[in-house]
């Protein structure tokens, strides 16, 4: 589970970061990816990136400014021309169907694959659940912005705990389908009479990974929700403290509002993203030091980084 930044400017490409795009790579845990906003230039970036078109199965996009869609017709397009057949869905608020089928259709585009949308009602405010499968749940919630745009929590389900294969062995029993059934918290009975219960074979569980993932934000009480004991935080830093009037009549955070947040929700790690193309040539450590300041475990967000999300 990891997470790899395509592009982490604001507004518009500067010459050292690109507008918003990023992967959380699951190919290990789920065989595929998942892509949330796709401003203009992503596929590019993915160019230079590890991470296969054709992996992605899924885009989550915050909202509908130009920053953060700008890109996906021209995604689509290429994922189709290289051949991808796998659907593809698309989450996000109401008016990113419109948005998409309009320029595939004046452009005369033409996909491969089924392109599915799930749209988010228009202004719903409280916590959804947005998509679940057998290992991920994710979830939503309506931020404080100019328009429609939300933040994403993506949740790991827990898991089993690990066999205790030693215990096993020491106990005379040889792989094979019988570690199954023990796994499972089956009662196995041995050619000896011995009983084992596999319920005391198993550890604890492998809690899950939580990721919160936010759109362009004012400060407001979803941000805490969606965020709370998250392994990692993406928050979005627009402006320094001393543009705070700005951040407030734009509908955007400050890198110390973030970092506030993240000691507020219990955060394991705040990444600091969406940031202003004013902050260039060293500029945005300004807003790296006024993080960790507060939240010391903080980091900056810079265009083809990528990181695992660690169990803490």
């Amino acid at each position: 589970m990891q997470l790899y930044f395509l592009g982490t400017g604001a507004g518009m490409p500067s010459k050292q970061r690109n507008v918003s795009a990023l992967v959380l790579n699951l190919q290990e845990e789920a065989g595929h990816c998942w892509l949330f906003d796709c401003g203009e230039g992503t596929q590019h970036q993915l160019l230079r990136a590890p991470i296969k078109m054709n992996k992605i199965n899924r885009l989550f996009v915050t909202h509908l400014h130009g920053d953060h869609i700008f890109g996906i017709p021209g995604l689509l397009t290429s994922r189709s021309n290289q051949g991808g057949e796998e659907p593809f869905t698309i989450h996000g608020p109401k008016g990113i169907r419109e948005f998409v089928e309009t320029s595939l259709s004046v452009s005369v585009s033409h996909l491969r694959f089924e392109l599915q949308f799930a749209e988010i009602a228009e202004g719903h405010i409280h916590d959804i659940r947005v998509h679940e499968d057998d290992r991920f749940e994710v979830s939503a919630a309506l931020l404080d912005h100019r328009m429609d745009s939300y933040g994403f929590r993506v949740v790991e389900k827990d898991r089993a705990g690990s066999l205790d294969v030693e215990q096993l062995k020491a106990l005379g029993i040889a792989p094979g389908p019988i570690y199954g059934k023990l796994k499972a918290g089956g009662v196995v009975h041995l050619p000896d009479g011995t009983t084992v219960d596999g319920r005391t074979l198993i550890g604890p569980p492998i809690r899950g990974r939580i990721a919160a993932i936010l759109g362009d934000t004012r400060e407001c009480p979803a941000v805490l929700d969606l965020s709370r004991n998250a392994d990692v935080l993406v928050h979005e830093a627009t402006f320094a403290s001393d543009k705070q009037e700005l951040a407030e009549q734009f509908y955007h955070s400050t890198a110390a509002q973030a970092a506030r947040l993240a000691v507020q929700a219990q955060v394991k790690m705040l990444v600091l993203n969406h940031i202003s193309p004013r902050y260039q040539d060293g500029e945005e450590q300004e807003l790296l030091n006024e993080a960790k300041s507060i939240f010391p475990d903080s980091h900056l967000a810079r265009d083809q980084w990528e990181f695992a999300i660690e169990r803490r």
